[in-house]
């Protein structure tokens, strides 16, 4: 049975599926973007990536959060190590012209 949630789509030649614009438009979704597609046990689980992307930078904040960290901290930290790295190569490149 379907409830008010659920939409029925036809799945057309090479297993294309429209989604309902009222979904989409819900959903944000335009021409051209792009969605996830999982299989799950009960059926199909479509996600917008922006979603997924959104999901993941979450979990980074909390992670940051919890450490105490801000973003601008992790950043600084990671230009500083990159400066050390361009450092050390170029003395370990001075120390080989010298031998």
């Amino acid at each position: 049975m379907v409830n008010a949630r659920h939409k029925l789509v036809r799945v057309q030649e090479k297993g294309q599926v429209t989604l309902p614009a009222d979904l989409r438009r819900k959903l944000g979704l335009k021409k051209g973007d792009l969605v996830a597609v999982e299989e799950r046990e009960d059926g199909v689980l479509i996600t917008p990536q922006e979603v997924l992307a959104t999901r993941a930078l979450d979990r980074i904040g909390q992670a940051l959060r919890e450490r105490g960290l801000t973003l601008e901290e992790l950043i600084e930290s990671g230009r500083d190590l990159r400066t050390e790295g361009v450092e050390d190569t170029h003395t370990a490149s001075s120390d080989d012209a010298e031998d």
